[in-house]
Parts: C-alpha cells; sequence; structure tokens
C-alpha cells in the first residue's frame, strides 16, 4: 500500500458556523491561547468543503470531531447541530460531546449527547496548573474533584468514554481516574501537550505518559503537537510521535488534525506528510492500526 492509498480516520477535528452566537471564544472575546494569535480562526465558518480542501489527496475517509467549545449553556445543541450536518453532507461519521462533569444538569446532559447515534464520547477541559510546579493535587475542577468524580461516574450507564485534554502534568491524576473507573475508557487529546521541549520537559513528559499507559483503559491521539513559530517538521516531531506509539503500542494510539486549529502551526498536508514520513518504519500493520484502526475500534464511526 502506498502513502497515498492509506486509509485515514482523523480522530479529532472541528467544524464551526461563525455568525450565530455559538462559540464564545471565536465570536465573542478573545482567550489566551496556546498558539498565540488565532485571529485567523474567528474570521470564517469552518465546513465541510473547508475540510475536505484542507485534506487535500490524503485518503481521509472518515472523521471524528470534537467539540468545538459551543456555548456550555446547551451543549446538546452542538450534537444536534452535527447530525443535521451529517444528515446533508454525510460527515461527520461520530462526534464528541461537551460536557461539564460537576455541573448540577449533568446527568441530562450525558443524556441529551446518548440520545444521537453519532455520540461516542465527551471532553471537559478539567482544571489545570500552568506548569508542573504549579500543580496542587485535588485542587477544584480538577480530576481528582470529588464534583467533577461524581459526575464522571455517570458515563459507564451511558456507554460513552471520556476525551481529556489536559497538560503531562495532570496525567497522574488521570491514571488514578482510569484505576478507579475501569469501565470507562479515557482518549487523551494532543498527546499530553508536550509544548516543553528542553530535556527536563520531555523527561517529564515521558514519565507522566508512561503512568497513565499503564493503565489499560487508556488511548491517544497523536495530535496538537505543533510549537508557535516553530515549523511542524519530521524532524521536530518524530521523539514525540514515536515515544507516544512506545508507550500505548499503535493499537491504542491514532492520528488527527486538530484542524482548523492545528492550521495555526501548520497545513493538513504538511501535518499527515509528516506523520507518514515518520512512522514510515513501522509495519504495515502497525501503521495502519494507528492511521485508521485505533480511531475505528474506539469511535465506530458509521
Amino acid at each position: 500500500m502506498t502513502d497515498a492509498d492509506l486509509p485515514i480516520i482523523d480522530a479529532h477535528h472541528h467544524f464551526w458556523d461563525l455568525g450565530h452566537d455559538r462559540y464564545p471564544w471565536l465570536e465573542e472575546h478573545v482567550i489566551p491561547f496556546r498558539y498565540g494569535d488565532y485571529a485567523s480562526l474567528r474570521r470564517h465558518s469552518y465546513l465541510v468543503e473547508d475540510f475536505r480542501r484542507d485534506h487535500g489527496s490524503h485518503n481521509v475517509v472518515k472523521s471524528i470531531h470534537m467539540e468545538a467549545e459551543w456555548d456550555p449553556r446547551d451543549p446538546v445543541a452542538e450534537t444536534r447541530w452535527l447530525h443535521e450536518l451529517h444528515d446533508r453532507t454525510g460527515w461527520p461519521h461520530a462526534c464528541v460531546g461537551q460536557a461539564w462533569f460537576g455541573r448540577e444538569d449533568i446527568a441530562g446532559v450525558l443524556a441529551g449527547h446518548a440520545g444521537f447515534p453519532l455520540v461516542r464520547s465527551v471532553r471537559q477541559k478539567p482544571a489545570a496548573a500552568k506548569s508542573p510546579d504549579a500543580f496542587v493535587a485535588g485542587a477544584p475542577g480538577s480530576m481528582a474533584d470529588p464534583a467533577f468524580r461524581a459526575g464522571y461516574g455517570l458515563l459507564a450507564r451511558h456507554g460513552l468514554h471520556y476525551d481529556l485534554q489536559t497538560p503531562w502534568w495532570h496525567l497522574g491524576e488521570a491514571a488514578d481516574l482510569a484505576r478507579d473507573f475501569p469501565d470507562t475508557l479515557i482518549v487523551l487529546n494532543h498527546t499530553g501537550l508536550p509544548s516543553d521541549r528542553s530535556a527536563a520537559g520531555m523527561d517529564g513528559w515521558r514519565e507522566a505518559m508512561a503512568a497513565f499507559a499503564a493503565q489499560p483503559n487508556t488511548a491517544v491521539k497523536i495530535s496538537g503537537i505543533g510549537l508557535p513559530g516553530q515549523p511542524w517538521t519530521p524532524a521536530a516531531q518524530s521523539g514525540v510521535v514515536l515515544d507516544t506509539i512506545r508507550l500505548f503500542g499503535p493499537d491504542r494510539c491514532m492520528v488527527a488534525s486538530n484542524f482548523p486549529v492545528d492550521s495555526l502551526c501548520a497545513s493538513y498536508d504538511e501535518i499527515f506528510a509528516g506523520l507518514k514520513a515518520i512512522t514510515a518504519g513501522l509495519p504495515p500493520a502497525d501503521r495502519r492500526a494507528v492511521f485508521h484502526d485505533t480511531a475505528d475500534r474506539v469511535y465506530r464511526p458509521v
């Protein structure tokens, strides 16, 4: 199989339709952002035709939509809109909804998401410290917060898993969460956010990733690894990608674009051509798992 033929399930991307006051971070106010200035994302909607244009000649056969921080007052409305989009276009093929585990309405929100046939998972970004030195165990809103855990414990009754976005220094709490709720799969987003590429930073990231990967009900998306102001190249990213596959195994790894957000760092082609180059030495079955089969098993896209 040639690289051009390699089937891809893009396990994490976003659609948004601006002009309806649905996305506070895009339409109402600017927030601190790990990639810096994101003004270009605020100018235009990003819909199926834009995504298909961006993936170009890469053989993207299906995709998983990640909640795009829709107005949290009605998170299920995004899921409803995505199903309307799927009915018109065939995309996306599965969805991750927004949910806030500490809210009083969490039971209804989860039931609402679970009532739609494309929903497989939900995401909440738990409270996080800005650096390893600032980490406080059990902080309010964190994965060790009893209120968070009470809402999280409702996932299993709906057969939903959890998409987690958090810096690597919180992965000890994530490992504890996985251990304490063994029937719920946790999919780590954006490779644990290895933004500090110093030797010490990478050592900390690898240690945290290993502890999380030791829990069998965990998986990871290789995505979101761009660095502000630096080109996305195989040379810059190979260590992160190959270490992740080594720690989790190909059957728990899946690639994703995080588009259009990661267009701030690279083109779709730069990211996927780079991922193909980095993984060129893997056995074909392992490579297919990372690009297609793991996401197919975890998210069951239609």
